[in-house]
Order: C-alpha cells, then sequence, then structure tokens
C-alpha cells in the first residue's frame, strides 16, 4: 500500500489476522443466525401443518373425506386455507359482509370468479362432530330455488367456515325496515316472499328423512336477489352442529322478538318454534315494524304480542304498513293476518306446520293474482309450492352413512290437499 510519501507500506501478518478474524466472526455469526431463522421458521411451520392437521382431524374433515371418496356425494368441497385467503384477500375487513354474536361473514371470490359468502362462526360443539359433518353433506345437497346453497366448508381451523353461495341484493330487513327500500317492497311481492319463505321452511321441516331445523328464521336471514326471489340462509348452522332433539342447552338459540315462547320452558327448539318465528316475519310483513323496538311504545315493542293483542282487538288496520294499504285487497291481508296469528299460538302444539303455512299462503297469492277465478290450481302451479328434487339424503341408522335416495312420498297427495278445504279465517 502507497503511503502519504509515496513509498510503499507493507501490510504485515498480524494486520492481515486482524481483518481476518473479526470478518470470520461476523460471516460465522450471520451463518448462525440464518440457520436459527431457517431452523425456527421451519420448527414453526411444520407446528402449523400439525395444528392444521389437528383440526382437520378434530372438525371430522377424515370423516367427511370418506364420506366424499363414496362417489355418491360430489357436492360438498373442503376447501384449502389458501383458497379462502386468496378469495377474501387475506380476510380483509373490506370484504366483511356482516358480523355479530353468530361471527362474521366474508364476501369472498374463488379463482373462477364465482362469489361466495363465507361464515366463521364463534360457537363449536366438538362433542357433535359427526353430526356436523352430517349437516355439511344435507346442506350441501339440499337444491332448493328458495335455500341458499351451501358449497363447502373449510376444516383446518379451530372453527370451521361455511362456503354459501352470494345473494346479491340484501336482506328483507333491509327492504322493510330500512327508509330508502322500503317503497320498492308492494303488497304482492311482500306476500310471494312470504310463500316462498313457508314452502323452503317446509321443505327443510319434511322434504328430508331427518328434519331440518332452522333454529333463527327472521327477516335478516331471508335474503333477496335481483328478482327478488326469497333465499333462507343460515338454517342448522347458527351454531354449526345441530343439537340432538332429545338434548337441552343452556346457550340461548335464535333471536329475540322472534323467539319460541315455549323455549324458554323446555329449552328446545323443534319444527313449530321455527313456526312461531315465521309468524313474527308475517307480522313484520303486514306492519312494516321490527320484531324488537324498545324506541317504541311498551305495549308495542315486542310486535308478536302488539300484534296479537290488535288483532283481538279488532285493530288491524290500524296497524297494517301505510305503504301498503291501497295495494293489495284488505281481505287477503286480514287472511294472512289469521294465519300469522295461528303461527304466534304460545303452545306449540297449536300451531300449524310449516306445510299446512305455505299451502295457505299459496292459496292467497293464487286468489291475489287471478281473483276473476276460483282457486284450483293445476300440477305445474302446485309443484312450484313446494319444488322437491327428485332425491334427498338419507342417514343409515347405524353406519351413519349418507346415499341419495329418490322419492315423493308424503307430496303425492299434496295436490289433493292444498285446497280441498275453503278458505276460511285464513285456512
Amino acid at each position: 500500500m502507497v503511503n502519504g510519501t509515496g513509498c510503499r507500506r507493507i501490510i504485515n501478518q498480524g494486520d492481515q489476522r486482524r481483518l481476518i478474524i473479526p470478518l470470520s466472526v461476523s460471516m460465522s455469526l450471520l451463518l448462525i443466525i440464518i440457520a436459527g431463522c431457517w431452523i425456527y421458521w421451519g420448527v414453526q411451520k411444520r407446528k402449523l401443518i400439525k395444528l392444521k392437521e389437528k383440526f382437520f382431524q378434530q372438525n371430522g374433515g377424515l370423516m367427511l373425506q370418506q364420506k366424499l371418496s363414496n362417489g355418491s356425494i360430489e357436492t360438498a368441497k373442503i376447501y384449502t386455507a389458501e383458497e379462502l385467503k386468496e378469495a377474501t384477500n387475506n380476510y380483509h375487513e373490506s370484504r366483511v359482509l356482516g358480523q355479530g354474536g353468530y361471527g362474521t361473514v366474508y364476501k369472498g371470490i374463488l379463482p373462477d370468479n364465482k362469489v361466495v359468502a363465507i361464515k366463521k362462526s364463534k360457537v363449536c360443539d366438538q362433542s357433535q362432530i359427526e353430526q356436523f359433518i352430517n349437516e355439511v353433506l344435507v346442506l350441501s345437497q339440499i337444491n332448493h330455488r328458495n335455500v341458499v346453497k351451501l358449497l363447502g366448508c373449510f376444516l383446518e381451523t379451530e372453527v370451521p367456515l361455511l362456503v354459501y353461495e352470494f345473494i346479491t341484493n340484501g336482506t328483507l330487513a333491509d327492504h322493510l325496515h330500512d327508509k330508502l327500500s322500503a317503497s320498492s317492497l308492494p303488497w304482492e311481492m311482500r306476500l310471494k316472499v312470504a310463500a316462498e319463505t313457508a314452502g323452503a321452511l317446509a321443505y327443510l321441516h319434511s322434504a328430508t328423512s331427518m328434519p331440518i331445523i332452522h333454529r333463527d328464521v327472521k327477516t335478516s336471514n331471508i335474503l333477496l336477489d335481483n328478482s327478488y326471489t326469497t333465499k333462507v340462509s343460515d338454517f342448522g348452522a347458527s351454531r354449526l352442529v345441530p343439537l340432538d332433539q332429545t338434548q337441552l342447552t343452556t346457550l340461548v338459540q335464535g333471536t329475540l322478538g322472534y323467539l319460541d315462547p315455549e323455549y324458554f320452558h323446555s329449552s328446545q327448539l323443534t319444527e313449530k318454534s321455527d313456526v312461531y318465528s315465521f309468524g313474527v316475519v308475517l307480522a313484520e310483513l303486514l306492519t312494516g315494524k321490527q320484531a324488537l323496538a324498545f324506541d317504541r311504545p311498551e305495549k308495542e315493542r315486542n310486535l308478536a304480542i302488539y300484534f296479537i293483542s290488535s288483532m283481538k282487538e279488532d285493530r288491524l288496520v290500524e296497524i297494517l304498513d301505510d305503504g301498503i294499504m291501497n295495494e293489495g285487497s284488505i281481505q287477503k291481508m286480514n287472511q294472512t293476518a289469521e294465519v300469522a296469528k295461528r303461527c304466534l299460538r304460545v303452545r306449540g302444539e297449536e300451531r300449524p306446520s310449516m306445510k299446512e303455512v305455505a299451502m295457505e299462503l299459496e292459496g292467497l297469492r293464487a286468489v291475489e293474482k287471478h281473483s276473476w277465478i276460483k282457486v284450483d290450481l293445476g300440477i305445474e302451479e302446485t309443484e312450484h309450492l313446494l319444488p322437491i328434487p327428485s332425491s334427498y339424503i338419507e342417514f343409515g341408522s347405524n353406519s351413519g352413512n349418507v346415499t341419495a335416495t329418490t322419492t315423493t312420498s308424503g307430496f303425492d297427495s299434496l295436490r289433493d290437499q292444498i285446497f280441498s278445504t275453503p278458505l276460511h279465517g285464513g285456512r
């Protein structure tokens, strides 16, 4: 090296050692840090994989895979973490469609550009995984025009995620109670929504070998598509795992204002609980009022109680929604109110079945649409009442296997029964 005098200074070996040793130590430390980070990352990745495998098994993934491998069930899809992260932009807050005590619903866009709704619930009963898997299989097989389609699930988290078709036009609650939307729902449309919802619930209660009880029927769980076709959502999935019909629960199910009064004594929700909740929905459609509102006078806060008392006092016309008073027949509204009144009976055994309710409402629709003729629906019109697919899911009593069964049992006589009795008092 040349110094300031123009002479070359020779670096001795001691100086070289003093440079090499720190450099070597630094390089060694860097390599150790890199190796440590790589090992840590590898360990964490293996832990994550094992955790996903644990949740997958814990949530019945192996059982679901086994049932899917039979070949008879092909519609339920098991999604991966990567698929749903990409679909929701890593669950970005801008993709949140709604959230509450039940959990959070995200809007997702799959690689094929199909838009879906991804529901992440907060509650999961790990003791009844087999029932959850059976529910996923059953609900994914339902192909009813008025029921939101369950596409599949994601099982690699502590609480499974359910993936549904996405419905674009908001909820019935939005259209009834949003001041900007309420005027767009005339009486004929409200009666259509009521009949379609009743038909969907009747199908869930009656058309499968194992009745599917919704447990949380309310206007915010009734969706409308762009053509205002009704889509019932969130049935059987409010807790993810359906309760055994003989089992009691200390957790409050359903929504206040819609909840079956018998539930407070029995702690059980049945098909007749859905009937009661649907009665509240009918009252909302007729009055335009929310099921429960603490800003109303005390006697009007609970719509079901206020609705029944108004009918007993012959004051129904006073509480009907102003937006429909001049659009439809008061007689038909009275008959619809009578149906709601019977649905709202305190004793479940005194309430009609959803099949009976669906038939009555469809009959009122027929009269509303064809007021110049007597009620006499043909086969095609009657089949529209409760559209039943040619196959449904049946559980094996011992093995728990799910098989497709072709049947029309119990519905062949529907055409003969639907209007065998006159419509007296809403019947």
